[in-house]
């Protein structure tokens, strides 16, 4: 049914995937002393998986709302040269108010990874 194309982009963002799976349990394996279980190891790999989610998600929603203000400002200055700058300064606080949503974002997945208010109710003991 998949052509040599699709089979091909299945097999590439597979490995993606296991590659970004399996990177955060490596990293997650440190966390635990020897003997211990691996509640703590699947824990921390959870908060890096949503970490990593809510910057992508973030990141893509910055880009498309900047993206969107200069399109928007650039048919407008098109359209009419003479308030060039008022329109500048609007495009300005516009993307500024998009860029925010990343720092917002960004602060989640320090919270997340750093700061985890969930870690007392699974870290037990």
């Amino acid at each position: 049914m998949l052509g040599k194309f699709g089979k091909g982009l299945l097999t590439i963002f597979s490995a993606i995937f296991a590659v970004l799976i399996s990177s955060h349990v490596v990293f997650a394996v440190e966390a635990i002393p020897a003997g211990e279980s691996y509640t703590k190891v699947l824990f921390a790999m959870g908060a890096m998986i949503a970490a990593g989610f809510a910057m992508g998600v973030g990141a893509i929603g910055a880009a498309l709302g900047i993206g969107s203000a200069a399109n928007a400002a650039c048919q407008a200055v098109g359209r009419n040269p003479g308030v060039q700058g008022k329109i500048l300064m609007t495009m300005l606080v516009g993307m500024a108010m998009a860029e925010s949503i990343a720092i917002y974002c960004l602060v989640i997945a320090l919270v997340l990874l750093y700061a985890n208010p969930y870690m007392k109710y699974f870290l037990v003991g």
